[in-house]
């Protein structure tokens, strides 16, 4: 997908992958046909910003700000600091993916990307550490429309 190549170990996310990526960061479906919001799920969360990206796919987990928000809320904000700032980036284990995301999560990424949760959370331990690591050069986080706009190219 080219923009986030180098952001990840061998150079290349699998498509799969970045379906899940755009779910997770900017909160819409990358399919086939583009991108779309769950209009349901924005139904059910009336609290929901459309700005931001809350209320999309997973339920308002809030795009890149809300999926950091989850994974340091879960105790894993020492490495959620290490990829948003310069330097080298912690790892993180698919099991605290996992336990972070929440299994509904995992399950609604693995089905809309094709994949097995396992695979899922392996892939996606690898992948982002370096993708949210391109996304914040400096230290802060893009907006919901900047990500959204290098999903879309």
């Amino acid at each position: 997908m080219g923009i986030f190549d180098d952001a990840v170990p061998g150079g290349n996310i699998s498509k799969p992958i970045m379906i899940a990526l755009g779910a997770l960061l900017v909160g819409k479906l990358l399919g086939a046909g583009g991108s779309q919001t769950d209009p349901a799920a924005q139904q059910a969360n009336p609290q929901a910003n459309p700005q931001t990206g809350d209320g999309g796919l997973l339920g308002g987990l809030g795009g890149l700000g809300g999926l950091l928000g989850k994974l340091t809320e879960a105790g894993q904000g020492d490495t959620v600091d290490s990829w948003v700032q310069p330097g080298q980036n912690k790892p993180i284990a698919p099991g605290s993916l996992n336990d972070a995301l929440g299994s509904k999560t995992i399950s609604d990424l693995a089905r809309q990307a094709g994949i097995s949760e396992q695979e899922l959370l392996n892939q996606l331990s690898t992948v982002l550490p370096g993708v949210v690591d391109k996304l914040t050069p400096r230290g802060q986080l893009p907006t919901q429309e900047q990500i959204a706009t290098l999903f879309r190219s």
